[in-house]
């Protein structure tokens, strides 16, 4: 009889626990949610049958209550509630800020004998109204501070700080605020010219606002491209740069006068020897009132194409002139040397003083003979090779000390 009962015990201990045994009932837990956003609350390991459930807010709210068939809500919440009686989830509609906190689910599967699971919600305020308040006033490099101070409305957890899509890091001139919603920059250089972006964010949202800092500096670094030796008659274009911010305004003067030129480039449409000088290019900044000159030097020479003789043309004049000399020279140096202009004149006064005494002329010469002909032909071709070796030498080095001496001399300008 004892076994009977202890028989009968256990099958019913089972027949309402056993399916329970191992499997706890559970609610997943649920991410952070936005305000007006809807959830359900579904429990894992439900049991298939029970008497009464009931869903609780901080464990001293009822949501509602069910049992036998009937379903009883909260006033507060008619309208934003659901439940299922065969899952027991709990839909929630709408969510408002206060529904953040912690929900229960309570569940009597017999007389004396309930079973509960619970989970928290959390329910964030959307991000909005992000927005930066910068400086006014002119932004003057190494002169000015900037300060920058963010404001939004929302649930804000985050607070990140870009510049030029790059994030904004602290330094000895850039610093953040304890709250990291204001930064302040002191001096301003130009570097920091860009777009700052704020972001405010939440688990649910995030918004960001962006402002544009233009740091004003220069000008500096002033530069004229343009050449420096020109021929006349030729177009010079000079030009003139500068780093400003703004960009700065332009004037030009030549040998200390104004010229009245006040755009980036100089123009010269032909130039002349009048326009050998010092020019000089001066940059402005109205925001910096601060200016800085660069000085160019141009040098106008005469042109190679202006009806002058180059120093190859006078060259040839000169040898060919020296050449003409060197001949004539080598030529009176022959006659000289073979002794042929004596021999003539003293042979026509002797034919002359023969004339004036009726004697016939003396033709002696014409009696040598054809060996001692020869042989002065021989000595004559000798005398004559000798010569010329010797012009050809002096014209030679005539020639070299001409082409150095006239080539490399440099040429004055015509008056």
């Amino acid at each position: 009889m004892m076994v009977s009962h202890g028989l009968y015990w256990t099958l019913w201990t089972l027949s309402c626990f056993g399916q329970y045994f191992g499997q706890d009932l559970q609610i997943p837990d649920l991410p952070p949610l936005a305000e007006g956003q809807s959830l359900t609350f579904t429990p894992e390991n439900p049991p298939s049958t029970w008497r009464q459930a009931s869903w609780l807010y901080n464990a001293d709210t009822t949501i509602i209550t069910a049992a036998s068939g009937a379903v009883v809500v909260n006033p507060d919440y008619e309208e934003r509630v659901r439940f299922d009686p065969n899952t027991l989830a709990l839909e929630l509609w709408n969510l408002k800020l206060y529904d953040s906190g912690t929900y229960k689910l309570s569940v009597l599967t017999s007389p004396g004998v309930t079973i509960t699971a619970e989970t928290s919600l959390h329910v964030l305020e959307r991000i909005y109204h992000v927005m930066l308040i910068g400086p006014e006033e002119t932004l003057i490099e190494h002169e000015s501070s900037a300060n920058i101070t963010s404001k939004g409305n929302g649930t804000i957890t985050s607070v990140q700080w870009m510049k030029d899509n790059s994030p904004l890091s602290s330094s000895s001139r850039i610093i953040f605020s304890s709250d990291n919603r204001s930064v302040s920059i002191s001096p301003v250089e130009r570097s920091d010219t860009g777009e700052y972006q704020c972001t405010y964010s939440n688990p649910v949202s995030s918004e960001t606002a962006k402002l544009t800092l233009i740091i004003n500096y220069g000008p500096d670094g002033v530069s004229i491209t343009g050449p420096d030796v020109v021929d006349s008659g030729v177009q010079v274009f000079l030009s003139c740069s500068a780093n400003s911010e703004p960009s700065a305004s332009f004037s030009w003067t030549f040998n200390g006068s104004d010229t009245g030129v006040t755009t980036d480039k100089y123009t010269i449409d032909k130039t002349d020897f009048n326009n050998s000088g010092e020019y000089i290019c001066t940059a402005f900044n109205r925001f910096t009132n601060k200016r800085e000159f660069k000085t160019h030097a141009l040098f106008v020479q005469e042109g190679g194409d202006e009806g002058g003789l180059s120093a190859g043309a006078i060259a040839g004049i000169v040898i060919g002139v020296l050449v003409t000399v060197g001949g004539i020279c080598g030529l009176i140096v022959y006659l000289t040397k073979t002794n042929t202009i004596p021999n003539i004149s003293l042979q026509q006064k002797g034919e002359a003083s023969r004339a004036q005494r009726g004697q016939e002329p003396d033709l002696h010469y014409e009696e040598i003979t054809d060996s001692q002909k020869a042989r002065e032909n021989r000595i004559n071709l000798e005398k004559i090779n000798e010569a010329e070796t010797y012009e050809n030498v002096a014209y030679k080095n005539e020639y070299e000390n001409l082409k150095h001496g006239v080539l490399n001399q440099p040429r004055t300008p015509e008056p």
